[in-house]
């Protein structure tokens, strides 16, 4: 039996994506909340501005690169193919936040925000993988 069939090294691997998911998720929520209760961002359920929209893009970007590397660092091997799983969850993650807001108000955003999201979830999750030291070990078997 391999590591990655044993129960022990399948809850490390589960573990691992998980953990990137929920502290990239975390992260991006709690700093919407700092965002909001110190003014940078207007009271909840209020529109935004594009420009702030944006902000939001480049925190949540930087926070998914930084998922990607807190899984990478975790898996118990092959850490990229640990890192493309949690790209897939985040892709239809943000895949269900287009869907839910698509057509709500002006205080979920402008279209092009939720589909940002889901466009850089891969990418980003990759680029934490490298910054891990990951890249060398893409192998996704054996």
């Amino acid at each position: 039996m391999s590591e990655q069939t044993k129960p022990h090294g399948l809850r490390r691997s589960v573990g691992a994506v998980v953990t990137g998911f929920v502290a990239t998720a975390l992260l991006s929520l709690g700093t919407d909340v700092v965002m909001h209760a110190t003014g940078v961002f207007p009271p909840w359920g209020e529109p935004m501005s594009d420009g702030l929209f944006v902000w939001a893009t480049v925190y949540r970007v930087a926070f998914t690169v930084l998922g990607g590397l807190i899984t990478a660092r975790l898996a118990p091997r092959k850490p990229m193919a640990h890192v493309l799983v949690l790209g897939a969850v985040g892709i239809v993650a943000a895949s269900a936040g287009v869907l839910a807001t698509w057509n709500l108000g002006p205080e979920f955003g402008p279209k092009w925000y939720p589909i940002m999201l889901v466009v850089t979830a891969l990418p980003c999750v990759w680029a934490g993988g490298v910054l891990a030291g990951a890249s060398g070990k893409t192998e996704m078997a054996g």
